[in-house]
């Protein structure tokens, strides 16, 4: 990606930096696609050629990191194109987004994953990261070539929305995965207690004469996984996990060592089974919402540390695919421009920290996936994100940059806007005054 010849400097920032545990007054220089100068409550000097962005208290922190984003790319480009979700990044402050292999064909050898790249490299916005598929074509029954697509540069592996069933499969990938030190992401929920469910099992789906997935289905599959984690020594990602009983599997497994960590969509944290209203088919979302009680021991997870990182879960529907029966209709949001003022709610709201929050969006994500991003720290990628923390926002789907809108979010009031977006120290988004 081409960085810019002209040092930028951001200066009167409130920097937050995960990394370094530091939230307070400070400055930033940019040079040759790198911080060069990280000022923390100090002045910054600065060279006769920089370009200078006063940020007037602004929050700069560094660009989000988003391990689970989708694309229609290849094959359903009219949903998205590496082009548009890399737009939508830029706007919500994403700099690094990591692409799910669900497509047509799926992304399941390393001829995919080098295509991922060099489209990504021809858009030129924002990182992008293919996950590479755990088994061929998707399918749950022979493993991919997971060797040669690390070495083409996938960051971890997955078959994204769809299980793999076999636990003999589902070892031999773990096993593999652990020789090439990669994650491997898996969707936890039984396909027999899921199959045809549009909502979560209990009171509100039976009364809204829903079809329904077993709230046991998300803790089975979970504790097949773990315990193969275990066996295996590997390196197994909880892909957004949703309920209290699957976090007390979590917990245990972590108290005992298994190498495991845990995502959660911001759909997860912010909504729960009653806002599918009246049948609100934008609130449709796989896995589906939960409880209030699960919700909140989702929030209870992230602040504690249980969960280690948030996800946009950004999927993309067009409104053919939505305005349809509610049991009919396609699952999925896209989330790329309303990750930052969603999961700022928790801190308006005073549930967790702002750091805390901004580490399971920036370092904690990079670190998990190898990435020198993520930290305001000399040497790092200048890859940062400037936002109003308390700017009121109205979410209108319809402005969304995505090509679909399927937005739950839609008309939802929040406070957070990013103000600016940096990557390689160069400007791939400014709000409109």
């Amino acid at each position: 990606m081409a960085t810019t010849t002209r040092p930028l400097a951001i200066v009167n920032a409130r920097l937050v930096d995960p990394a370094s545990g530091y939230d307070g007054p400070g400055a930033l220089l940019t040079k040759d696609g790198l911080i060069a100068k990280v000022a923390q409550g100090e002045a910054l000097s600065l060279p006769d050629d920089v370009q200078v962005i006063d940020a007037s208290g602004a929050m700069l922190a560094p660009g989000l990191v988003d391990l689970r984003v989708k694309t229609g790319e290849p094959g359903s480009e009219p949903k998205e194109t590496l082009k548009s979700a890399s737009r939508a990044a830029a706007a919500g402050g994403v700099t690094s987004m990591v692409v799910q292999p669900d497509t047509d064909p799926a992304v399941d050898d390393p001829a995919m994953v080098d295509f991922i790249l060099r489209r990504a490299r021809d858009v030129e916005l924002v990182h992008v990261y293919p996950a590479g598929a755990a088994t061929v074509g998707l399918g749950g029954e022979r493993m991919a070539e997971l060797g040669l697509m690390r070495e083409a540069g996938c960051v971890y592996v997955t078959d994204a929305d769809r299980p793999i069933v076999d636990s003999k499969v589902f070892q031999r990938v773990l096993t593999y995965a652990k020789a090439f030190d990669l994650w491997v992401a898996h969707r936890p929920i039984d396909p027999w207690l899921s199959k045809g469910g549009a909502a979560i099992g209990g009171e509100f789906a039976g009364r809204m004469g829903l079809p329904s997935v077993s709230p046991y289905a998300e803790r089975i599959m979970l504790e097949r996984d773990l315990a193969l984690a275990e066996a295996t020594g590997s390196k197994l990602l909880v892909d957004q996990i949703t309920c209290a009983d699957a976090l007390e599997s979590l917990k245990r497994a972590k108290a005992k060592g298994v190498k495991v960590a845990a995502t959660v969509s911001i759909n997860h944290l912010s909504f729960n089974e009653l806002d599918i209203g009246d049948y609100r088919t934008f609130a449709k979302v796989n896995p589906p919402l939960r409880g209030e009680d699960d919700r909140q021991a989702l929030i209870e997870a992230l602040a504690s540390g249980l969960i280690d990182v948030v996800v946009s879960a950004h999927s993309p529907a067009p409104a053919e695919d939505k305005r349809l029966p509610y049991d009919e209709a396609a699952p999925g949001a896209v989330g790329l421009e309303t990750l930052l003022p969603a999961l700022l709610a928790l801190h308006h709201d005073g549930r967790i920290p702002l750091i805390d929050l901004i580490a399971a969006v920036t370092v904690k994500p990079a670190d998990l996936i190898g990435l020198k991003a993520g930290r305001l720290a000399v040497g790092a990628p200048a890859d940062l994100l400037l936002a109003d923390l308390n700017a009121p926002v109205v979410i209108d789907a319809d402005k969304l940059l995505s090509k679909s809108k399927n937005s739950p979010f839609d008309g939802r009031r929040l406070q957070g806007r990013v103000l600016t977006t940096v990557v390689e120290g160069r400007i791939v988004h400014q709000a409109q005054q």
